[in-house]
């Protein structure tokens, strides 16, 4: 049975059914529908911290999903457990894959650049300043593409770029 049809979380439900009769309503080949079934089902088990099944529904919504966009969420979402994991090379080659697929996904560009941000920190309470200041100038191209992309979020990094003059002029 399927994650969604055993969940018990109104929301989660509330979803499954919706997705469901838009499911039937969109013309759709079989493939598809399984597809977005098992993406589902790792949305779903994702919310519960449920990690390792939520990595088995995405990878066989990825053995089923030909669509190049559609593959970009679910790599992005493989990336965010990675996150989770603190595995942060895998979830970078996930993010840069779900970027591959899906140039204007700002959360993935958004996640790149903490994890970048994230190293900076790291290299600078190492002393290491010449690998702090070349890993914070990426993080800050990241965040200047995902700023592109959504003027209108990820406020903390457009205050970081400001108050490290790395944002040319408010846009």
């Amino acid at each position: 049975m399927p994650r969604s049809q055993r969940n018990d979380n109104f929301i989660d439900k509330t979803f499954g059914v919706i997705a469901d009769i838009l499911l039937q309503a969109i013309p759709t080949t079989r493939q598809e529908k399984e597809a977005f079934a098992y993406y589902r089902d790792g949305l779903s088990a994702q919310a519960e911290g449920e990690y390792a099944e939520a990595l088995q529904s995405y990878y066989q919504a990825l053995r089923l999903e030909s669509d190049a966009y559609d593959r970009g969420f679910i790599l992005y979402n493989i990336g965010l457990i990675h996150t989770s994991n603190g595995d942060h090379s895998r979830a970078l080659e996930y993010y840069y894959q779900a970027l591959e697929r899906n140039p204007f996904l700002p959360q993935a560009l958004n996640n790149i650049a903490v994890i970048f941000h994230y190293r900076g920190e790291q290299a600078r309470s190492l002393g290491q300043a010449e690998v702090a200041r070349a890993l914070f100038d990426r993080a800050a191209d990241y965040w200047l593409e995902a700023l592109r992309i959504d003027p209108t979020n990820y406020i903390e990094a457009r205050n970081w770029l400001k108050t490290t003059g790395r944002l040319a002029n408010d846009t």
